[in-house]
């Protein structure tokens, strides 16, 4: 039985999967995951597989299938899941919706899915164990044709042949009583086994073949399978005289009869050029040459088709149609409907010149005024003139289109002769007979039908027509999904059916209701084959109705439900040939290798048929389901084709048998093939017998035994085949050793034993069937255990064939010399050489003749096999259910500090940013010589940690990509596990760790290379997935409860977070309480920093920007738990505190720059958020702050020498602005800025005391996030800000009233000491409270910043200068005045932090302005794209002469930046809830669309090398390679949406219907 898997399947809206294979086994679970574009939708899914294995199958009979949450999430769906329990084998059919509708009418994707029946020895009520079960890949078919087995009581002993050689399953071709032509395939009555099977006077029936059948499979281990034909039947079926419905006759199929006519024109033809009457014409009895041929066509072309006027069965009597006109004038006839044009209307019986028009629209586009005429008469005359003419030209198309179906009719006739009588691979049948024609009819008549020309034509016509049969066939190249007999469809009239002259094409129709007895008559048949048979090889299944084909398999499945179904499809395309296999759920499509023509095509067809490569990757249990080809049933000849004899020679037999059998898929051969029958065995014409299997060593005639042919050899490679896949050899290499050479290597990934084959084929027939030659040496890892075989084919020119007239007999003058089981010393085809170390094999090749095979026993060395085993007891820690060689877990349960899991049990999240992450700035800035590992081939991993090899790993694991250059690197040496062990071993907090790896990798040097990568990946994966989960476990209860989403993004916590030696944070003050800030090595403080963004500001000093941190903290941090961390981060740049402000660049704070007006405002609101989400968060306000610049002073004070509560730097930071500053930077100049010019290194700030509103900047510096100054002198914007933003910018004015608003809230508290800043208002001190200073702001803010969607004159003094309407301004009072009007995201932030300055309705109003206009996939567009500064794609290294981009300048004016989408989702959200109760349903719908728009975040995150958010993207979310792909705000801000999300507490619905009750009329749902 199969061991329990997962197969994950993500459902995308609009998705048609009907064209992909998917396979599954039972026992295993379905898992339907939504994709991105359903996030927001209430999906639905059904599918038809039973919900228990009690429950019976139906097509039609849906099934819903309930999401699940097993997470604690409650509020987005990345981890909702739906389980589809499988039971059972067959083809099952899923669909959702995403309408809240359970109709299929309604389904917006869907897909199919296949089961593997499990193929089983015992009956169906033994109580056998998992012994008699076997896999299709264990399969060995032989087919033979039935009627060649002789009566009944021969069958047993002819059969046995195939049990002794090695088979395992029998394919008979069908078993009933076939037509007057005695094809196998031409069944004359489907309910009865043949007549000719009985014997003795006794009639055998199905009930003695079932006894047979159960006898073969219980005691001979055999199954068996055979031909179910739905799709015609013999023309001498007794049964379709009665019921003559069935088929497609003139009848219920009109449309035929030109093409009846054109085939007894034909038929005529050949009977007189048979008879000599054309010889006078040059076209004699004996068909030779071209010539011949050219004359027919002449002949035919321009004598004998003309004279039928077949044209006429298409057309119209013009003078009726006329006349039917005129009479309608003169009657004045109403018009109650009419046609957009005139056409000719089909006759329905297709009489000659009978088809007619639309008379309503010939007076429609006809019967019109004429000016000039005189009388009514004379309108009447020039109306039908003019009607005339149309009505000949309609009747000339038609003619021409017939003219053009007979020339293709004439062409594939020619062609059918061609080939028939000229080819020189044809069979050159000479003379023209009745019985071998230039073409075989396409239809069958009875006797009284036939006559002249003309008297046959008649016969078309009345009850006599329904017995005027079309013949079945099939049609090259033509679409197998449309039905080639039915209206429409001119394939009989132009001949380009390859016709079956012995068989008529049924026609079932639609339903059962359409014809009822031959839908009965099938279904028995496919019911009583699927009784007694294992399995059904559906014949001509691509020309079988699908929808006819899936009744009578559904049928059989429902008798037999573990029915194995195999079809040879001919559709030309694989997406076809899924649609088949998906729809009728075949198991296997049957494949020849026959076909290919050399052996490295060959060794292709083996690799492609089945098998992952060797070394190929532990895959997990619970993993995505992938489309996978068709397994094969894998042929080396079939049953209808030719002799390899034929088509090779007889040395070719056995090698290219031994290269099918190494294939990783079920195999087949045909009986006759190991014998070395020289010529095909025709399933028609065929008459002689099989012979029957004795065990005397010299047995005569109608007996055969092992020495025949290639017997024995071929039933150790029957028996080989199934070891391989009964024991799991699931692993495939093909090497093309010479143009005749291929070794195939099966490995076994469990116990990494290996089963090497080598033959040398023989496509033509060998010119030295003695030499050698040379043939490039193969290398095998390990030692060879054991020659399995070897042996050649060689010729005994002492005998002769021929050809016995009773019994099927191969050649006798071609045998198998070979040897099996002996010691590799003793081979005398190869010389087997152990390298000096015992880890590689030589296998060279000196006596390697044509038609030779070796196949040896291969495994590991001692020193490899035990490496293996320890690597397995190691990964044993991680928790994997990893098996020793025996079978026995290696699951190690002790727990010391030896114990992975132990050892990681005391790594801090600190150790684990070393862990798993750093970048190479990072890594180098620690000075251990340590850099990112670069591949070569590949480039450096993104990280220096773990986590930048899980990433490629991951990549590489899916695909199985063992080409990749990091599998080549790793093969080569052993240069990734040392590092990954060393750069942790130089790690206080990580040596253990590093030791562990060291210890375990010890072990990987000694594993074969071809394998190093797969135990390096479950290695590295499993101590990953361990090392996560002690992330999330050292994280808050809001992320350990969360979703995978949320887990990702919580990681970021720890990708951005570290101690970076060259960007140390300015110190602490020494007197801070407890917990004090860690120490590194040397006991020196070593406080954590946050990034900004990798790559660009990983390290020095510009990895910590003021902006960015506070930004981020919250998301980072506070959310995740990381409160220390945040506190000392809030601490540290507090310390930096001058001119009131918060530095920017940090640069350790020492060389700290004050060039910005917003950090300060930041990290005013990283507080509150602080104080708000910690326990007890608000005795930060007390720790003491180690003060850098005490006053404006430049001069950096020593820790210690000046401490200040944290209350009291806000509060100075507040004071400054209050009062107003002006300042310029210390080191004005290029010292600090080379771009800047003079005036832009004057800084002011303070408060518009009017509004309230706080204002700062001039338009030579940019002091907001919005920062880009131009350096491009070749442009013009050198020392140019791209954006100023002076004055008051909206978000600094939401921040500052968020903050004043907590300080008055803390103040009531007594949390804060106070409660007012002094101002200077008009000259003159005024104390101002924060209560005051907040109202001021929220008195203005409305009247100030928003846009009105209407004008409003009195508010609007600049009208000239917007743009849009329904916004909110940046700016306030800037220069220039028109940067106030430009619609850009900023005013998020303000909505976020101080949602009560706007009035909901407006807010709402400017959201959905920007989600129409600036919204993109992943991140907002920084200006509105009307505006004429907007540039979307950011390009730093861009030198042209262009301003607006020169050098990057429009970095904040156009591309869409990640971060603030987290901001635009949070406004949403706030203001829905607002909304709520005046729009009921609109949180919910905001909810959906925030789920929904993240998504495209999530796919960013788990396709990310980075596993991060990118800084910025250009237009429409498209890559810009100038951005970090890794930014903490950007992942900070989102994880905030997640906690916003989470206080709204709203349950998502779609979680919800997990619960709902289960009551049986809920989930079925039919479709019938």
């Amino acid at each position: 039985m199969a061991v329990n898997q997962s197969r994950v399947l993500t459902l995308h809206g609009g998705e048609n999967n009907e064209f992909k294979l998917y396979r599954l086994e039972k026992g295993w679970t379905l898992r339907f995951v939504l994709g991105p574009s359903l996030h927001a939708s209430p999906v639905r899914v059904f599918c038809n597989h039973p919900q228990d294995k009690h429950t019976k199958y139906d097509r039609d009979t849906y099934y819903e299938v309930y999401w699940k949450n097993y997470t604690g999430s409650k509020i987005d769906r990345y981890d909702v899941v739906a389980d589809v329990h499988i039971y059972i084998a067959g083809s099952f059919n899923y669909y959702f919706t995403v309408d809240d509708r359970d109709s299929r009418k309604s389904a917006s994707g869907q897909g199919y899915f296949l089961v593997d029946p499990t193929l089983s020895f015992g009956t169906e009520d033994d109580d056998d164990d998992d012994e008699d079960e076997i896999t299709m890949d264990c399969i060995q078919c032989q087919s033979v044709i039935t009627k060649l087995l002789g009566p009944f009581p021969e069958w047993e002993q002819k059969l046995y042949a195939a049990k002794m050689s090695g088979y395992n399953m029998i394919h008979f071709t069908p078993l009933q009583e076939l037509g007057e032509s005695n094809s196998a395939y031409s069944i004359r009555d489907q309910r009865h086994l043949s007549p000719v099977y009985n014997s003795g006077g006794k009639q055998y029936t199905y009930k003695d073949v079932n006894q047979l059948v159960q006898k073969m499979s219980k005691e001979w281990k055999v199954l068996s399978l055979t031909d179910l034909v739905f799709n015609h039947t013999a023309t001498d079926t007794p049964w379709i005289v009665d019921h003559p419905e069935c088929v497609y006759n003139l009848k219920n199929s009109p449309h035929l009869k030109p093409a009846y006519l054109v085939d007894r024109i034909f038929y005529h033809f050949n009977v007189e050029v048979a008879d000599g009457k054309w010889k006078h014409r040059g076209i004699p009895i004996e068909i030779t040459t071209e010539e011949h041929l050219k004359i027919i066509y002449e002949v035919l072309s321009k004598e004998v088709f003309p004279m039928q006027k077949l044209h006429e069965f298409y057309s119209i009597d013009v003078e009726e149609c006329l006349k039917q006109f005129k009479y309608a004038i003169e009657e004045n006839r109403f018009i109650t409907s009419s046609r957009p044009v005139l056409e000719i209307i089909q006759d329905k019986e297709f009489r000659r010149n009978k088809c007619s028009i639309d008379l309503d629209t010939a007076l429609r586009l006809y019967n019109t005024d004429r000016p000039g005429v005189q009388s009514r008469q004379e309108r009447i005359d020039v109306c039908s003139k003019v009607l005339r003419h149309r009505l000949d030209e309609l009747a000339t198309e038609k003619e021409n289109m017939v003219i053009d179906h007979i020339g293709k009719a004439l062409e594939n006739f020619i062609a059918n002769a061609r080939y028939r009588y000229v080819a020189e691979d044809g069979p050159k049948l000479g003379k023209v007979t009745v019985k071998e024609p230039l073409m075989f009819n396409y239809f069958v008549q009875p006797t009284t039908h036939q006559g002249t020309l003309d008297f046959e034509e008649s016969t078309m016509y009345g009850d006599g027509a329904a017995h005027i049969m079309a013949v079945n066939g099939w049609v090259m190249g033509d679409d197998p999904l449309k039905n080639f007999a039915e209206p429409g469809r001119d394939v009989y009239l132009r001949r380009e059916l390859i016709a079956w002259g012995d068989s008529v094409k049924l026609r079932f129709g639609e339903k059962p209701e359409d014809c009822p007895f031959l839908w009965d008559l099938m279904k028995n048949y496919a019911e009583t084959t699927a009784r007694i048979f294992h399995g059904v090889r559906l014949d001509n299944c691509h020309s079988t109705p699908l929808h006819v084909a899936a009744y009578m398999i559904d049928a059989a499945r429902k008798v037999r439900p573990d029915l194995y179904v195999v079809a040879e499809l001919f559709t030309g395309h694989e997406d076809l040939d899924n649609i088949f296999m998906n729809k009728l759920g075949i198991n296997s499509l049957i494949r020849e290798s026959l076909n290919v023509g050399n052996a490295n095509e060959q060794g292709r067809l083996i690799h492609r048929y089945g098998g992952h490569s060797v070394g190929s990757f532990n895959q997990p249990r619970l993993r995505p389901l992938l489309p996978t080809t068709a397994h094969a049933l894998l042929f080396d000849q079939t049953h209808d084709n030719k002799s390899p004899i034929e088509l090779r020679s007889p040395y070719d037999s056995f090698p290219s048998a031994a290269l099918v059998c190494m294939a990783c898929c079920a195999v087949g051969s045909n009986r006759g093939y190991d014998q070395l029958v020289p010529k095909h065995i025709n399933v028609v014409t065929e008459e002689r017998k099989y012979m029957a299997w004795t065990t005397d060593e010299s047995p005569g005639r109608p007996f055969m035994n092992k020495k025949f042919g290639i017997t024995a050899g071929k039933k150790i490679l029957n028996e080989l085949h199934f070891k391989l896949g009964y024991e799991k050899y699931s692993e495939v290499y093909v090497d093309n050793l010479r143009d005749d050479v291929v070794a195939v290597t099966r490995h076994n990934p469990n116990n990494h034993d290996s089963v090497v084959l080598v033959a040398r084929t023989a496509f033509q027939h060998p010119q030295d069937p003695h030499g050698t030659g040379y043939i490039k040496p193969i290398v095998v890892q390990g030692r060879v255990k054991e020659v399995l075989f070897e042996g050649r084919v060689l010729e005994a020119k002492e005998f002769t064939y021929v050809k016995d007239t009773e019994y099927i007999n191969g050649l006798p003058n071609y045998y198998l010399e070979m040897r099996q089981n002996f010691d590799p010393k003793q081979t005398k085809m190869v010389d087997i050489t152990l390298s000096e170390s015992g880890e590689t094999t030589q296998i060279s090749f000196k006596q390697f003749t044509p038609g030779s095979v070796v196949i040896i026993q291969c495994g590991l060395s001692n020193s490899a096999s035990k490496a293996i085993l320890k690597i397995r007891q190691f990964c044993g820690q991680f928790g994997y259910l990893m098996r020793s060689y025996s079978g026995r877990k290696t699951y190690d349960e002790s727990w010391d500090t030896t114990n992975f899991q132990a050892i990681v049990g005391k790594l801090s999240l600190t150790d684990l940013n070393h862990v798993l992450y750093r970048c190479d700035a990072e890594e180098q800035s620690d000075g251990n010589g340590f850099g990112a590992y670069d591949v070569p081939g590949h480039g450096p991993f993104v990280y220096c940690g773990i986590r930048g090899i899980v990433a490629v790993l991951n990549e590489m694991r899916e695909r199985n990509d063992l080409g990749h250059a990091v599998c080549g690197n790793l093969r080569e040496g052993n240069w990734l596990p040392q590092y990954i062990a060393n750069r942790l071993k130089v790690k206080e907090g990580t040596k253990v760790l590093g030791q562990w790896f060291d210890d375990v990798f010890k072990h990987l040097y000694n594993v074969p290379r071809s394998l190093v990568p797969c135990y390096f990946d479950t290695i590295i994966m499993g101590s990953f997935i361990v090392l996560r989960s002690r992330v999330v476990e050292q994280m808050s209860d809001f992320i350990k409860d969360g979703s995978t989403f949320l887990k990702i993004l919580a990681m970021g916590a720890v990708q951005f977070c570290g101690f970076v030696k060259t960007s140390k944070l300015p110190p602490l003050s020494p007197n801070l309480s407890l917990p004090k800030p860690p120490v590194d090595e040397d006991d020196k403080e070593a406080t954590l920093s946050l990034a900004a963004g990798f790559s660009h500001f990983g390290a020095g000093y510009m990895r910590n920007w003021g902006r960015d941190t506070f930004i981020s903290l919250r998301g980072l941090l506070l959310v995740t738990g990381r409160y220390q961390e945040a506190r000392f981060i809030i601490l540290a740049y507090g310390g930096c505190l001058r001119h009131g402000l918060i530095p920017n660049l940090l640069n350790e704070g020492k060389g700290a720059r004050f060039n910005c007006r917003d950090a300060v405002w930041w990290w005013l609101q990283a507080i509150q958020d602080y104080c708000q989400i910690v326990p007890d968060g608000t005795s930060i306000l007390h720790d003491q702050v180690h003060r850098l610049y005490p006053s404006d002073s430049p001069e950096v004070q020593e820790p210690g020498s000046f401490d200040q509560p944290l209350c009291d730097v806000m509060q100075e930071a507040l004071q400054r602005h209050a009062e107003g500053l002006k300042y310029r930077e210390f080191k004005a100049g290029p010292e600090i800025d080379s771009q800047m010019i003079d005036p832009g290194f004057n800084n002011e700030i303070g408060v518009t005391w009017e509004n309230g509103f706080v204002f700062g900047g001039n338009e030579w510096n940019c002091g907001t996030w919005m920062d880009k100054m131009g350096s491009s002198e070749k442009a013009g914007n050198k020392g140019k800000p791209a954006t100023p933003r002076n004055g008051s910018a909206v978000e600094l004015v939401g921040l500052s009233k968020s903050a004043v608003r907590w300080l008055q809230e803390m103040k009531a508290k007594s949390q804060y000491p106070y409660d007012s800043v002094n101002a200077k208002i008009n000259g003159a001190d005024v104390k101002v409270t924060f209560k005051e200073w907040e109202e001021k702001i929220q008195s203005n803010f409305e009247e100030f910043f928003w846009i009105n969607s209407t004008p409003m004159p009195d508010r609007e003094p600049h009208p000239e200068l917007i743009n849009k309407r329904g916004i909110y301004k940046d700016s306030y009072f800037a220069k220039p005045f028109f940067a106030d009007f430009q619609l850009r995201p900023n005013f998020f932030v303000a909505m976020a932090v101080a949602p009560e300055l706007f009035t909901p309705e407006n807010a709402w109003t400017a959201l959905k302005q920007a989600q129409d206009i600036l919204v993109g996939p992943l991140g907002v567009k920084t200006l509105d794209p009307s505006d004429w500064s907007y540039v979307a794609d950011y390009d730093n290294s861009n030198d042209s002469n262009d301003p607006k981009v020169a050098h990057g300048f429009n970095y904040h004016n156009g591309p869409e930046w990640v971060w603030l989408m987290g901001y635009f989702l949070r406004a949403k959200l706030i203001f829905a809830d607002k909304l709520e109760k005046r729009i009921p349903g609109i949180r919910k719908q905001t909810m959906g669309y925030i789920k929904s728009k993240m998504t495209v975040h999530f796919e960013h995150l788990t396709g990310s090398p980075w596993q991060s958010l990118p800084e910025l993207t250009n237009s429409h979310g498209s890559y810009c390679r100038d951005s970090c792909a890794a930014q903490a705000w950007s992942v900070g801000c989102l994880l905030e949406v997640f906690y916003d999300l989470n206080q709204v507490e709203e349950e998502d619905d779609l979680v919800k219907s997990a619960v709902r009750p289960k009551d049986k009329h809920d989930v079925l749902v039919s479709v019938s």
